[in-house]
């Protein structure tokens, strides 16, 4: 069997070291522009590495059915992998990727037939290793391009919640924390971090947290609200919530919701007169 394997495995060799290298490229190119038109120069040196990792392979004599767990692959896969995380941070597709690595099929039947027209046994094994290869060379990239896409979710994901919880300095020793959306544990976790760091930093003496952008308020909400609280006071500060609508305020008393302690106002202003009025300020109009 692994005679077999390194014989068809030969005839592929055969192709990478005796066609001008240049030209087996641009046919890969010109058949996976068929069905994609926007190909880039990056995708040919992207191409050009590939190819030069899949003949150090063969010449290995790393077996196709093996691709996945044979270490002779790894150049590959490598290649394979930075080329899928390209064209995913270019945001191109997964199947659109595959299509990519499938075009090379074409320019590799059209020389196995044309070194193996007088072998047609031969041809027909030689041409199942190429499929086998091939076919097994997309479906890397495509997992590989998936995994790539949802790290760049994730990152994303972050990087919106540090955007969507800015911690603001009202006053001397007063901040604010504006919440808009949906309060989850991730959220609030980021939430609770970055104002802990500001009361640390600024040295504030009392926060508020308005969640006048606050959709709706559950019981799973307002345990998220309350552990902030509880954090903000082990800290040695006080915390004010404002946005208290009539609506929220009759959801928090029929779920039975314990709020006694905290401060709560209608609006962010009048949090911010009690915040105030509570580190000892005493804002008045000046008379003309």
């Amino acid at each position: 069997m692994l005679i077999f394997h390194a014989y068809m495995n030969q005839h592929i060799q055969d192709i990478l070291r005796n066609e001008d290298p240049a030209a087996l490229l641009q046919r890969w190119l010109d058949e996976a522009r068929k069905g994609d038109s926007t190909l880039g120069r990056s995708a040919q040196s992207e191409a050009a590495e590939i190819l030069r990792a899949l003949n150090g392979a063969l010449q290995s004599g790393a077996n196709p059915e093996h691709f996945g767990s044979a270490p002779g692959w790894s150049a590959v896969q490598q290649a394979l992998s930075d080329f899928s995380r390209s064209r995913a941070a270019q945001g191109q597709s997964a199947g659109a990727t595959s299509v990519f690595v499938q075009a090379l099929k074409r320019p590799f039947f059209s020389a196995l037939q044309k070194q193996l027209a007088s072998t047609p046994d031969a041809l027909v094994d030689a041409l199942w290793t190429a499929t086998l290869l091939v076919d097994q060379m997309a479906q890397h990239t495509v997992t590989t391009f998936q995994q790539a896409r949802e790290d760049i979710i994730v990152r994303q994901q972050e990087e919106l919640l540090e955007l969507s919880t800015p911690v603001v300095k009202l006053w001397d020793g007063v901040l604010a924390v504006p919440m808009i959306g949906t309060l989850d544990s991730n959220r609030t976790q980021v939430v609770m971090e970055t104002l802990l760091q500001r009361i640390v930093e600024t040295e504030a003496e009392l926060a508020i947290i308005d969640i006048t952008g606050v959709p709706t308020v559950d019981t799973l909400v307002a345990q998220h609200l309350l552990k902030t609280v509880t954090a903000i006071r082990l800290m040695g500060a006080d915390c004010i919530i404002s946005g208290i609508r009539p609506q929220i305020a009759q959801t928090i008393v029929h779920l039975g919701i314990d709020l006694d302690g905290i401060g709560t106002k209608a609006t962010l202003a009048d949090a911010l007169r009690l915040a105030l009025h509570r580190t000892g300020w005493q804002v008045a109009r000046r008379a003309d």
